[in-house]
């Protein structure tokens, strides 16, 4: 199975395409857009959903995880998180691509053991689960371990 793996943000939005087979984790590609340079509203959101849409295109993946909104004291930070989070779900609607959500804990704990686990410990736990690039922007390993989390949460 092919896996879209999002973690959604307004600025930089990471994600990795991995495959399952078996037991074992494959990871085909990784990286982010970085979306600061866009206008904040429309162009941003547009070059968001057309960019997730292209690899949702070019790579054809079966499913799409992406992390869950989670409680944040900044209203205006979480109504962007939900926009970008909204443009993951468009463009799966669009390409007929089923998704699914997790919330942070979940992703941590899936990789780690530890809901509470820190970014740079889900990457180092991912780095011993598979053979990751060591330059990887952390919205990357974030997307890789969302991607990671839903595999161990789907019968492959």
């Amino acid at each position: 199975m092919l896996v879209l793996g999002i973690d959604p943000g307004s600025r930089v939005l990471g994600y990795a395409l991995l495959r399952g087979q078996g037991s074992a984790l494959l990871l085909e590609q990784a990286g982010v857009f970085r979306l600061a340079r866009y206008e904040d509203g429309y162009p941003r959101w547009r070059e968001l959903f057309l960019g997730v849409g292209d690899l949702m295109k070019t790579y054809s993946p079966e499913q799409t995880a992406l992390e869950a909104p989670f409680y944040g004291r900044n209203v205006q930070s979480m109504l962007k998180l939900g926009r970008a989070q909204g443009m993951v779900i468009a463009a799966s609607i669009l390409h007929e691509i089923p998704f699914s959500e997790y919330s942070p804990r979940q992703v941590k704990k899936s990789v780690t053991g530890r809901g509470s686990a820190s970014k740079e410990q889900v990457a180092g736990m991912l780095g011993r689960l598979m053979k990751l690039p060591s330059n990887l922007p952390l919205d990357a390993t974030d997307a890789i371990a969302v991607g990671v989390c839903h595999l161990f949460n789907t019968k492959i």
